[in-house]
């Protein structure tokens, strides 16, 4: 779907439905439209309205309305493509359903592969939904393609942080007109406040813990285990894990590590950056440490560099996050405990979790094997860019780097009011 860049959708009319937070879909919009599609969107409660407010319609309706509702509207709007993000979302899983019985095209946007500086875009779905095979001999045979120029992406934590609390609050204030609106995660005032509060604990953290890497990159450096966490309601651990919750994941790993580990080596647990202001695993992680006997090996950090800690990690332990790809990249062992597009053989360790621990050294990755499958999922997956923080390119509004685009042209999608009408699809009915 990403092999032509924006002309792909040329003469296309495409349907966007929910997007990440933020106005990152406004402007993929004009995008789409300079590029010769047409373009509607269907909001579905106030935070969707308040980054998308024009040429939109909302649907109303209950939610086994909505299968319905869709199918009509796609039928009766002639839709060529459906774009959302993130596949597991109940109204994109019944969109996905719906679209693909129909026979329409869709693509689906999610958080890079390969962070920061790329996001995600398959056209079936995205991590274990991945049409990306699993066959490492399908890699390793591909001729070698020239690496493509990467553009780095500056932090972006404050932005989506912003995005974040405006769109909760928009949608905790607007929900008297969605009122049947059921949202994928919790959804009210409450969450915004969850990303200021992240913001004052960042700074706590980065003090109490400010001696951590000079730490893990000295006297530890080599004898410890590295545990990242992962962001407790995504569809990573709800959907595609096995784990009820992060805290199951933590049980499992501190008792496997306990037993089998080295008493000489360390566990260093992680907590992710965008689930600080929600979650603090300290009690559980100290109960169940002291009651293993292991509570002087065992660390929990929150703002350390990963690229340091996996450079001095001796193995890195993970449910499906992409910070094992990024382990990977980094040359050290890696053991996936749930389903992740990049678990095949020769890139992670495939024997047990109670093995991993005094194999792994054993078991560092192919490289050949990593290059040849990074550069491939880039060519097919991945786009250079964030969805929180534009690059400025001019003439391209989404600020990604899209493919066969000239982005030194003179045409500028910030001046795209002036593009013709029919770039824009007619509204319908939305009550459902």
């Amino acid at each position: 779907m990403i092999a032509n860049g924006l002309s792909n959708f040329k003469d296309k009319r495409i349907l966007l439905l929910q997007g990440p937070v933020g106005p990152f879909f406004r402007r993929l919009a004009k995008d789409l439209r300079w590029a010769g599609a047409q373009v509607c969107k269907i909001n579905f409660n106030g935070g969707d309205w308040l980054f998308y407010p024009d040429d939109a319609i909302s649907f109303h309706g209950k939610p086994e309305d909505w299968p319905a509702f869709f199918e009509t509207f796609v039928i009766e709007k002639n839709i060529d493509v459906v774009l959302l993000f993130g596949d597991c979302r109940p109204i994109h899983v019944e969109a996905l359903r719906v679209a693909q019985a129909l026979g329409l095209d869709t693509g689906v946007f999610e958080e890079g592969y390969i962070r920061p500086n790329y996001i995600t875009f398959e056209r079936s779905g995205v991590n274990a939904r991945s049409a990306l095979p699993k066959n490492p001999l399908l890699y390793l045979n591909e001729p070698e393609a020239p690496r493509p120029e990467t553009r780095s992406v500056r932090r972006a934590f404050s932005l989506t942080a912003l995005w974040a609390v405006l769109y909760y609050a928009a949608s905790h204030l607007l929900r008297f007109i969605f009122r049947h609106y059921k949202h994928h995660r919790p959804l009210h005032i409450w969450e915004g406040l969850y990303w200021l509060r992240a913001f004052w604990r960042r700074k706590i953290y980065r003090r109490q813990q400010r001696h951590v890497a000079a730490q893990l990159s000295g006297p530890l450096s080599g004898n410890f285990f590295l545990v990242p966490l992962q962001v407790a309601a995504d569809a990573q651990i709800t959907v595609h894990s096995q784990y009820a919750s992060i805290e199951d994941f933590i049980v499992e790993v501190l008792t496997s590590f306990a037993k089998n580990a080295d008493q000489a080596c360390s566990l260093v647990l992680k907590h992710h950056p965008l689930d600080i202001g929600y979650h603090n695993y300290s009690a559980v992680i100290k109960r169940l440490a002291r009651q293993l006997g292991v509570a002087q090996r065992v660390l929990y950090i929150h703002d350390q560099s990963l690229a340091l800690l996996f450079n001095n990690a001796r193995g890195v332990v993970v449910i499906n996050s992409t910070a094992g790809f990024s382990a990977i990249h980094h040359g050290c062992p890696v053991k996936t405990c749930g389903p992740a597009f990049y678990d095949m053989n020769g890139l992670t360790f495939q024997g047990p979790l109670d093995e991993f621990w005094g194999r792994c050294v054993d078991h560092p990755p192919n490289r050949t094997l990593y290059h040849r499958f990074r550069a491939s999922i880039i060519r097919h997956t991945q786009v250079n860019g964030n969805f929180y923080r534009r690059f400025e390119i001019p003439g391209i509004a989404s600020g990604l780097v899209w493919r066969n685009i000239d982005t030194n042209t003179s045409d500028n999608l910030h001046g795209s009011a002036q593009l013709p009408s029919q770039n824009k699809i007619g509204n319908v009915s939305a009550q459902g």
